[in-house]
Order: structure tokens, then C-alpha cells, then sequence
């Protein structure tokens, strides 16, 4: 049986495929488009899942599509009516609504094909039923507390609910206009990050300053009754709407009303100095993030008294607050998958639909990231002979000797190998890796490949076993998706991946999921005793590599020092000793 999930019309629009309930193929649509979060309609994200499984068109049994506008039509129906939304906002909703109404005649329609040739039933399921979906399902637990939270899918913002086998059941809902993710945006945009998906810089900015304005960020997003509500008076989506776009690199409107600059000041405006106050801000928005977060997790575990915990949404991505979940004692317990936010819809409707909608039983568990293309090595040594590149090839213990000391000299590394990754982090298969105990490869990384703001922080990436020496938990964290402390002896041994705050997002690496990288890791560890890499995703201001030649391109164009593309290696100094030289 074939199951492709989409996430469409939305940013993040990507695909996932099922054969028999496991999962064989997922990947965004920006990874092969090179649009950052892009939406619209995945095509090639599909296109790539059915090649990945050798199958056609013909030969789904379902296609399930994250969205379901059905879903709180009552609702909607109601909030039109007493505020009157305006008639551009209502025909953007209407065109985006019929789009995934019927997946079907749309999937034919992108494909140029003939809708009689798709024989598949299709599905539209709950935007956060698809995001529970995608925590529960393909986590390892029989049983477990799930909670969703987002911005918005299907007038909802926040779901609750209880996984118990190969059933879910929603607990609570915290329906439209209150949302914790909305929140975090408007205050994202009122700090000068303007783009989809910048929340993750205010949540690095947020360890730069004390939380001295919570007071007042507290009466922009209110504890209530177990949940939260928005001070509405500080946002306009809920009157006026928000324009966004459903093709290409997503954008909307501002979500802020004037009511937000009478409380704390003129915004930011992008590229503009980085004041004290708005570091104050970014600290104060976080703090107050957590405390609606916390008491989120508080309720769902009062209403399912279970200790472990599937989460998603694209609030799940926020590792500062995932890392203190354990410490706080709520659950033993977590699992996040590495596409949590919208990504991962694809995922979780076709996984809601094989064992909700049809009841089979589970089977898979998501152990890895790698759902992405690979290349062979021969078509990688065929593109660098096209491109006149020199290069040698060389067996994996002689390459990751080489390697790990190019690493433990200063050299920038560019490491390309198997699938790409599913989700926003490179966890080793297309990333950049460097030396953690120089505190000048930040600067370094920034100057010459990364060109990203200062306060930004990079990732550690060490073998799962070794966690308890460097931080102080030691549940196991592959997917990059927890933020914990830094023992404070080992902060000075590995300065450029401890953020001000003696932090780090860290990933933990098994031998058994990535044998190379760890074993790359290892010897970096026998050669300076230091059994840790900065690793940062393999990209320039661009989404993540997918192919050889992205990750060629990318190299060529900044100043990395090394490349490695599966078992073929080359040195800058062999293409352009000038620039290797700088």
C-alpha cells in the first residue's frame, strides 16, 4: 500500500511517502526548488518520493493532504460574520481552501497528467491532527501525551491529545485568533526579522540580555484558564487579516497593530543597529514564551497522565524551551521529529490516514533524519570531471584520518555523503564542520561562508555516549531539537559552539544512524582528545544542499577549505589557490 502525504499552499510545502505504513521517501520543496520555505505545491518534492520508491502515479492507494477546510467550519462561519474580515482576505482564504480541497485534480493538474490516470482516495486531514500524527506515530512510544503547537492550521493554533497503539484522540483545542506561534512572529517582525521562519534568530538574541520587559510582553500573551490568550489589542490578524502569499518564498502582512510600538517603542527596522532594548525585548519574549509553553504542557499532562511526550508544530522547534522540559520534571520522556513544523504535515496526514483512517497497525519508528536524495559515487567523480575539478578518491578510513586532521588544523570542511536530511538541521550528511575549541571559528564560519548575524549560535555535534562529560543531561538528542547547558569546565574547551549564555543545541550521534560521521567525530576526538564538531547546515544564505553540484557550487563560491563528496576529496588549493590563500 502507498500513502503520499503533502503539505501544500503553505509554507514548507513538501511531500512524504509510505510504503506498507514506512516511511521510504520525505523531503521539502525548497531543496529542490532553492526557495527558502517555499510553498505553493511540492511537485518535485513528489516527483523525487515516487522516484525514491520506484513507483508511478498510478500506483498510490491514497494521497492525504495536511489541510482539511472543512475542519471548524462553523467557526469560521462565525468569526466572518461579527468582524467582517475584508473581501481580498476572504478570497485569498477561498482560492487557498478550494486548492486543497481536492489534492487529487490538484496533484494531476501539477503533474500535467490525466486525472483518470490516479486512481488513489484522497484525504484532507486537520492541520494539527497531521502534526500529532507526525509526533506520535513515528515516535517510539506505545502511549504518550501529544501536544501541537503552530501559528495557525485550520483555525486552530494549539490541540492537545492523548496516542495510545495506532490511535489518537484530541483532549483541548485553543482555536483562532489566540496563538503562541503568531505571538512569536509579531514579535519577530517588531525585531527586524522580517522573513518566514526568522523566529529562530530571536530566540538565539534571546540569551544576549535579561528578561526586563516581561512585564509588559506578559499583557501581549496572557496565561489563562490552562491555556492563553492573545492581547488582541496588540495584533490586527484578527481584524483586518493577514496577506500572505501561497506560491514560491512565502511572505505576509504585518501582524502587529500600532498598539505594539505605544508599548514598547519604535520597532526595529531590518539591518538596523541591534539595540540594547530590543536584546531586552528578544530575552523578555522568550521568557514569557516559556511560561505559556510550560503551562501548556502543564494542562495536556493533567489531562493525559502519561511521562513521555510526542510534540510537534512549529513551536516544538523552539529547542531553547524543548531542552528544559526533562529539568522541569513534566516528562521522562520526548521525542520531537526533525520536521516538526509544517514540513512534517506531510508526514503526519499519511500516517494519520494508514493507521487512523484504516487502522493498521504501526510499524514504523523514525530513528533517522536521512529521507532525502543520495547520489552514487560514480555520478559524483562524472560531475567533477565535467567541471574540470581535481580530486582524489579515497577509502573511508584513509578519508576520515585525512579529514578529521584538515578539521583539527583550522580547515573548513564542506561533508557531503548518503540522503539528504529531512527537516531544517544538517545533522551530518550535508553540513559544514569545523574545530569546537577555537573561539574565533564563529567569526570565521561567518566571515567566509555563513554571512549570518553575530549573535547567532553553532551546533555541537558528539558521539551519544559521550554526552554526559560535555552537558548536563544526557537524553539523547539526534534530531537537534533541545538546547542544554554546557558543563561550565568544559565551556572553555569548546567555545565556538557555547553560546553567551553556556549553552549549546546539540546532537547527539550513534554509530548505528550515521556510521561515517560518527567515526569521523571519533578520530577527531582521538587527535585532540575533544570528542566534538561545530556543526553548521551546508548552505550560503540558500536552503540546505540537496545535490553534488549544489554542494560543489557552494563551495567554489565561499572559502571552505576541503570538500568531500561521498569518498571523492579536493582541497580549494587545487581549484583556486588565490582564493585559498585569502
Amino acid at each position: 500500500m502507498l500513502i503520499l502525504g503533502i503539505n501544500a499552499y503553505h509554507g514548507d510545502a513538501s511531500a512524504a511517502l509510505l510504503v506498507d505504513g514506512q516511511l521510504v521517501a520525505a523531503a521539502e520543496e525548497e531543496r529542490f526548488n532553492r526557495v527558502k520555505h517555499s510553498a505553493g505545491f511540492p511537485r518535485r518534492a513528489i516527483e523525487y518520493c515516487l522516484e525514491a520508491a520506484g513507483a508511478r502515479i498510478e500506483d498510490l492507494d491514497h494521497i492525504a493532504i495536511g489541510r482539511n477546510p472543512r475542519a471548524h467550519f462553523a467557526d469560521k462561519i462565525l468569526y466572518s460574520l461579527k468582524k467582517r474580515p475584508s473581501v481580498a482576505f476572504i478570497t485569498d482564504r477561498f482560492r487557498n481552501m478550494l486548492a486543497v480541497r481536492h489534492p487529487k485534480a490538484e496533484l494531476a493538474a501539477k503533474l500535467g497528467l490525466d486525472r483518470e490516470r490516479i486512481r488513489a482516495q484522497s484525504h484532507n486531514v486537520e492541520h494539527h491532527r497531521a502534526h500529532m500524527a507526525s509526533a506520535y506515530f513515528a515516535s517510539p512510544f506505545d502511549e504518550a501525551t501529544i501536544v501541537s503547537v503552530d501559528g495557525f492550521g485550520d483555525f486552530v493554533s494549539t490541540m492537545w491529545g492523548h496516542g495510545r497503539g495506532n490511535r489518537l484522540e484530541v483532549g483541548r483545542r485553543v482555536g483562532f485568533p489566540h496563538s503562541l506561534g503568531l505571538f512569536y512572529s509579531g514579535l519577530t517582525q517588531y525585531l527586524g526579522f522580517p522573513k518566514f521562519g526568522d523566529e529562530y534568530k530571536v530566540m538565539g538574541l534571546s540569551a544576549w540580555a535579561e528578561p526586563d520587559l516581561a512585564d509588559k510582553i506578559r499583557r501581549v500573551v496572557i496565561v489563562r484558564d490552562g491555556a492563553f490568550e492573545l492581547g488582541l489589542k496588540y495584533f490586527q490578524h484578527h481584524t483586518k487579516g493577514i496577506a500572505m502569499t501561497w506560491e514560491g518564498e512565502p511572505k505576509y502582512d504585518t501582524i502587529n497593530s500600532e498598539r505594539l510600538i505605544d508599548l514598547l517603542g519604535p520597532p526595529r527596522q531590518p539591518g538596523a543597529p541591534m539595540e540594547d532594548r530590543f536584546k531586552a525585548v528578544a530575552a523578555s519574549v522568550q521568557a514569557v514564551f516559556e511560561e505559556v509553553y510550560f503551562t501548556i504542557l502543564e494542562t495536556a499532562r493533567k489531562l493525559t497522565p502519561s511521562p513521555r511526550l510526542a510534540m510537534a508544530g512549529g513551536c516544538a522547534h523552539n529547542s531553547v524551551a524543548a531542552g528544559k522540559i526533562r529539568p522541569k520534571g513534566l516528562f521522562e520522556e520526548i521525542f520531537i521529529q526533525p520536521a516538526a513544523g509544517d514540513a512534517g504535515i506531510s508526514l503526519g496526514a499519511a500516517l494519520y490516514v494508514y493507521h487512523q483512517t484504516l487502522g493498521h497497525p504501526r510499524k514504523f519508528r523514525q530513528l533517522h533524519s536521512y529521507w532525502g536524495p543520495g547520489f552514487p559515487q560514480s555520478q559524483i567523480e562524472e560531475l567533477l570531471r565535467a567541471q574540470n575539478v581535481p580530486y582524489e578518491v579515497m577509502p573511508d578510513p584513509e578519508l576520515i584520518s585525512k579529514v578529521a586532521a584538515k578539521i583539527r588544523d583550522a580547515n573548513v570542511v564542506g561533508w557531503f555523503q548518503g540522503r539528504m536530511e529531512w527537516g531544517p538541521r544538517a545533522l551530518g550528511n550535508r553540513s559544514i564542520l569545523v574545530d569546537p575549541r577555537r573561539v574565533d571559528m564563529r567569526d570565521m564560519l561567518n566571515a567566509r561562508v555563513k554571512r549570518r548575524e553575530a549573535f547567532r549560535p553553532f551546533a555541537p555535534a558528539l558521539p551519544v555516549e559521550r554526552v554526559g562529560e560535555y552537558f548536563e543531561q544526557t537524553y539523547p538528542d539526534p534530531f537537534m531539537t533541545k538546547v542544554y547547558r554546557i558543563r561550565p569546565e568544559k565551556r572553555a574547551e569548546i567555545p565556538a559552539v557555547t553560546h553567551v549564555d553556556g549553552t549549546g543545541r546539540l546532537q547527539t550521534v550513534a554509530r548505528s544512524e550515521n556510521p561515517r560521521y560518527y567515526d569521523l567525530i571519533t578520530e577527531f576526538g582521538k587527535l585532540t582528545g575533544v570528542p566534538v564538531l561545530l556543526n553548521t547546515s551546508f548552505n550560503e544564505n540558500e536552503p540546505v544542499v540537496c545535490t553534488p553540484k549544489e554542494a560543489l557550487d557552494c563551495f567554489l563560491r565561499t572559502k571552505m577549505d576541503v570538500l568531500v563528496l561521498e569518498n571523492c576529496y579536493l582541497e580549494k588549493a587545487w581549484v583556486n589557490p588565490t582564493l585559498a590563500s585569502e
